[in-house]
């Protein structure tokens, strides 16, 4: 059984307890980016993708009053912490991929599963989507999933993490909010909250939540949405090679080692077997193609990595009807390598 519904409404007992500051939608962080200084922002999307924003009026939830959007308090220093390129050191990876045949991508999305790891300081666990087009040195990233970052966050907290990047890494990007450049258009606190409720190992259900990241077809800006809302989006101005799709969707777990070269355990600590309710997983994969439909994923158009066997490990399930494209992945971790 996956939890859902019950899991999208204890949600927002938590949110009371959120450390973020309300600030008005045009003086949010975004807009001190240089190439945003004369943006409006987005309210309607493709067809029915509009922002809701009546969605919780009248209840008791604590959110943002109108016409002002929250903004996580997060610890300084943090704007490029650990980034997440294979180019990095200290960096591992259990996905799946797209194979960079030409395809045009225009979102991405899963059904994942939640999960609460035991991790150092100086060590990171994730769980997300990549969406990126570009070379190496110029490359635009979108990622978008859950964390424990214990030197973002302050905290072990199995959190709501979003990150972006528009030339490799370099000097462009951050995460959540810390710099300029991510919308937000929701008045409830999504980015960056901790989730309040992970899968336990053998219990009879799965705490998952749905990512989902598509373009825009007629802004061309990349929007995400959470529980079927429009929470916020990248404008497509702080993009080069994005702006024409997505070259390459990744999906899975990603860890940083400490200094010491131990690196943390993935998905929930154990390598995967075909049990769902037994191994971190993502259950419904898909993407939306160059015209903008959202269909499964294809095998024929997809590669497997895990880059340290010992420590991490993939199994891809492929379509089934009861869950759609699937897989498997995690790992206690240890001495992976650099």
């Amino acid at each position: 059984m996956v939890l859902h519904l019950m899991f999208f409404l204890s949600f927002y007992l938590l949110i009371a307890h959120v450390d973020f500051d309300c600030l008005d939608i045009y003086n949010q962080p975004a807009f001190q980016h240089p190439l945003l200084k004369h943006h409006k922002i987005q309210e309607n999307f493709d067809s029915d993708e509009k922002i809701d924003r009546n969605l919780f009026s009248g209840t008791n939830y604590q959110i943002c009053p109108k016409g002002t959007v929250p903004i996580l308090r997060q610890k300084n220093g943090t704007e490029s912490l650990h980034l997440d390129t294979v180019d990095y050191p200290g960096q591992h990876f259990a996905t799946i991929e797209t194979i960079l045949d030409g395809s045009i991508y225009r979102g991405a999305e899963a059904l994942i599963s939640l999960h609460n790891v035991t991790v150092r300081d100086n060590q990171y666990s994730k769980s997300q989507i990549w969406l990126e087009n570009g070379p190496r040195n110029q490359l635009n990233s979108i990622q978008v999933g859950w964390a424990v970052h214990p030197r973002l966050y302050g905290d072990t907290f199995t959190r709501f993490t979003i990150y972006w990047t528009a030339n490799g890494y370099k000097n462009t990007g951050c995460y959540n909010t810390k710099c300029s450049g991510f919308v937000i258009v929701s008045q409830i606190p999504w980015i960056g909250i901790a989730f309040p409720e992970t899968s336990v190992y053998g219990d009879k259900k799965s705490v998952s939540f749905r990512p989902q990241v598509f373009q825009d077809g007629f802004s061309g800006n990349w929007a995400l949405k959470i529980f079927n809302q429009v929470i916020g989006y990248w404008p497509k101005e702080l993009f080069t090679h994005l702006n024409n799709g997505a070259s390459l969707i990744r999906f899975g777990g990603n860890t940083f080692a400490s200094p010491d070269g131990i690196s943390p355990p993935m998905g929930n600590e154990r390598f995967p077997v075909i049990d769902y309710q037994k191994s971190s997983h993502y259950l419904y994969v898909k993407v939306k193609n160059s015209n903008y439909q959202l269909v499964d994923i294809e095998d024929r158009r997809i590669r497997r990595y895990a880059d340290s066997y010992q420590c991490y490990r993939l199994s891809y399930w492929g379509y089934q009807k009861s869950s759609g494209v699937s897989f498997s992945f995690g790992g206690p971790g240890g001495n992976c390598g650099i």
